[in-house]
């Protein structure tokens, strides 16, 4: 479990957090939705410490990682596996080392024990006999479950995902998705998922955060999003075609 305690964060006096409390279950997929500029990249990025937070705390597990040290939070990020936003696979390196790197960033594995590990995550993403390609021969999904099997690699217990589906067509937006919360269930993560994707939210939001201007403005989950009360949320939410389909 991840818990934001009260979070500010503020860029030349502006504030673009403001008082953000809440909680990110463990087992679930749990998803941050929020209109471009409302903070969602921001409140992920201080999750994660990219970003310094100027008020609040950031606990993991009873952990307040705003109090550890460099060396206590690089041994933190062990436990944290990242899916960036388009995949973010080095253009060098061929599917087998893009999943081995973290595995020789973090770990003193033999060769033998890497490759095991690599060729373990990519069966587990529907990927085999794929790692001699290079990622300009991989089709856009086969790039983001590359990816995932990087982000997996180190066994992690925490799962960031930052826009998963950009650049994907529906059905494989689909896939992606499902992949994520399968995977989630099945090792018992805690994932955080930033999305503006309201058939992510629908399809697999078993926790969802809605932050507007900053604050947040609604917690709930895909069954309750479609009936909330709330005008913001309802803006952002009916601002698609599908829900508006799903509403009426």
């Amino acid at each position: 479990m991840i818990e934001a305690r009260n979070i500010d964060k503020t860029f030349a006096g502006h504030h673009v957090l403001i008082n953000v409390s809440c909680t990110f279950e463990k087992g679930k997929t749990n998803l941050i939705i929020g209109q471009s500029g409302s903070g969602k990249t921001v409140l992920m990025k201080c999750l994660v410490g990219l970003f310094e937070v100027d008020n609040g705390k950031v606990i993991y597990d009873e952990r307040d990682f705003t109090k550890m040290n460099f060396e206590q939070r690089k041994t933190l990020r062990r436990e944290i596996g990242m899916l960036f936003q388009g995949g973010a696979l080095f253009d060098s390196m061929n599917v087998e080392q893009n999943v081995m790197f973290p595995l020789n960033m973090f770990t003193d594995q033999s060769l033998e024990e890497k490759l095991g590990r690599v060729n373990f995550v990519l069966k587990r993403v529907n990927l085999e006999d794929v790692n001699r390609l290079m990622p300009s021969e991989l089709s856009g999904g086969m790039r983001k479950r590359v990816a995932i099997a990087r982000a997996i690699a180190m066994n992690p217990q925490y799962l960031f995902c930052d826009e998963p589906n950009s650049g994907l067509d529906p059905q494989t937006s689909g896939v992606i998705d499902h992949l994520i919360r399968e995977i989630t269930q099945e090792y018992n993560i805690t994932t955080i998922v930033n999305t503006h994707d309201m058939n992510s939210v629908l399809s697999i939001g078993d926790s969802v955060v809605f932050i507007y201007k900053g604050e947040l403005w609604w917690k709930g989950d895909k069954e309750t999003i479609l009936y909330t009360e709330n005008p913001e949320l309802n803006e952002f939410v009916f601002g698609t075609e599908l829900t508006s389909r799903l509403k009426r």
